[in-house]
């Protein structure tokens, strides 16, 4: 068990290194595109699929509230909290409807969207981006696993140089981790 422990670990060490050393540009480039678009009095839209559903909420908690330090509230939607919308348009379009139906109502020129799936290939999440597109909306991926079909799709795609799914998930959390802080930071 010890063993099983240590590597778990040591994965996430060589995952976390190899981000690093690979996307740091990238990452600042999506805190470019988000500053500049709440400093223009925009708002940033998040979702994702299950444990990334769980990432989305968290990203929006700590913009909406509080990340470090107190200072105004951040505009951030998380479009998986919506258990009415997510049911009703699911029930009445399908599952993959979920986000862009919402992406549809809410979205402004110039908001971005923060996509956010593990595969990069979430049927939900590209038809998301396409209607952000599609409103003038920025977007921002975050994926792995060769980031899949986002990589087309997004202005820019962050893609976690792994394809296992636990070490992905935690690079994207760091990443969103970061983010908030800078955004705080900038916008404080």
């Amino acid at each position: 068990m010890k063993d099983f422990i240590q590597s778990e670990f040591f994965s996430h060490i060589d995952t976390a290194q190899s981000t690093l050393k690979l996307l740091v540009d990238d990452i600042s480039k999506a805190c470019d595109i988000m500053i500049k678009a709440l400093k223009a009095g925009n708002k940033i839209m998040v979702c994702g699929n299950g444990g990334s559903a769980a990432d989305s909420q968290h990203f929006a908690a700590e913009l909406s509230g509080r990340y470090k330090l107190n200072r105004e509230a951040i505009s951030c939607v998380a479009l998986s909290t919506d258990t009415s919308a997510i049911t009703a348009i699911g029930n009445d379009f399908g599952f993959e409807f979920i986000f862009s139906r919402q992406v549809e109502a809410l979205a402004k020129y110039g908001d971005v969207l923060l996509a956010i799936s593990t595969s990069g290939n979430s049927a939900n999440i590209i038809k998301a981006v396409n209607v952000a597109k599609s409103k003038g909306c920025s977007v921002v991926g975050l994926s792995g696993k060769g980031g899949g079909e986002l990589n087309a799709c997004c202005d820019l795609n962050i893609v976690i140089p792994s394809s296992n799914t636990p070490r992905i998930q935690e690079m994207h959390l760091i990443i969103e981790h970061t983010i908030c802080d800078i955004l705080e930071r900038e916008l404080a």
